[in-house]
């Protein structure tokens, strides 16, 4: 967990004047206008802030939908999210259009943006229209200061096991009849689960990060369900201290970019049927790199010793003659 240096708290670098918003994570970049395109410099300087602070605001900031899109592509390539409300002609541009006829919908929790994917997203950045006179807050918490948080023992005991990771919140838009289930069954196949290490190291950073989240973490991988259910309770409740975590009251005009290696969102949704009209582009990321660890801790149970050799299954299989 990092300590406040007062000293630090606003400097001025590029042009820019960046201000510490929160103690773990969160800074408010202000002195550039995100609608005309950085120069490499400010690319690179913006970079290197978002793995320091991992969140950052922009306020006041006129952004059309072009200027969105082209802010994201500055940072990589824009992803197209699978489920996510968009047009067409530029499915990476995610529209959130939530009022009286549109309720908000599986955001709700805390989470990193698609971590069902082989690769999640580098960052996502949200930019805020319009948004209501009460409510709709954005609450964010440091995953690195996360794991700083757990104790010595705790860090040692998870650093190398791998949890598997799944679109299962998404599930829920597909009906029961033949058609939706065929749809469903695509979907999972072109989205099928994914393996990423409890402890990602940051690429940049170099920080430990927990990366594990009660929206897409289905299981820690080949424990046993009653202890990976438990160890991962332990694990989501360091999401929701405190003392790690920024909550954004967003004005209209307001760009959130924030670093999805490193952290983990929740946003509030209190505000129904007032307007909340975003729009999001998500950057692609890279692969997932987790703690190097001298030896792979066993995670399964030891009810019974049985030798190498012996079928562990008992003769169970997938049979060919049972029709699909």
């Amino acid at each position: 967990m990092r300590e406040f240096d007062v000293e630090k708290a606003t400097i001025r670098q590029g042009g820019m004047t960046i201000s510490q918003i929160g103690i773990n994570l969160g800074a408010e970049l202000s002195g550039i206008k995100l609608a005309n395109e950085l120069a490499p410099a400010s690319v690179t300087a913006i970079e290197a802030l978002l793995a320091e602070h991992e969140l950052l605001i922009f306020r006041d900031q006129d952004l059309s939908s072009v200027d969105l899109l082209r802010f994201g592509r500055q940072f990589g390539e824009l992803t197209v999210h699978p489920f996510a409300p968009a047009q067409g002609e530029t499915p990476e541009l995610i529209k959130f259009r939530n009022d009286a006829t549109s309720a908000p919908f599986g955001t709700d929790c805390w989470h990193s943006d698609e971590t069902f994917r082989a690769e999640p997203p580098m960052a996502t950045a949200l930019f805020a229209q319009v948004v209501p006179i009460v409510g709709g807050d954005t609450v964010f918490t440091s995953m690195s200061a996360a794991f700083d948080g757990l104790s010595d023992r705790m860090q040692q005991h998870i650093s190398g096991l791998e949890a598997i990771h799944d679109i299962v919140p998404f599930k829920r838009l597909f009906g029961t009849s033949p058609d939706d289930q065929a749809q469903l069954q695509h979907y999972e196949r072109l989205y099928p689960p994914q393996v990423h290490p409890v402890v990602r190291v940051h690429p940049v950073s170099g920080r430990k990060v927990l990366f594990v989240n009660p929206n897409f973490t289905v299981c820690i991988k080949g424990m046993d369900a009653r202890e990976s259910r438990a160890l991962l309770d332990t694990l989501y409740q360091q999401a929701y201290i405190p003392e790690f975590q920024y909550r954004l009251q967003w004005r209209a005009q307001t760009l959130a970019f924030w670093d999805n290696r490193s952290t983990q969102h929740y946003a509030v949704h209190d505000y129904f049927p007032q307007r909340r009209y975003m729009e999001r582009v998500t950057i692609r990321g890279g692969p997932v790199v987790g703690v190097t660890v001298s030896a792979q801790p066993a995670v399964s149970l030891n009810k019974t010793n049985i030798p190498e050799g012996v079928d562990p299954y008992g003769g169970h299989k997938p049979h060919a003659h049972v029709d699909l």
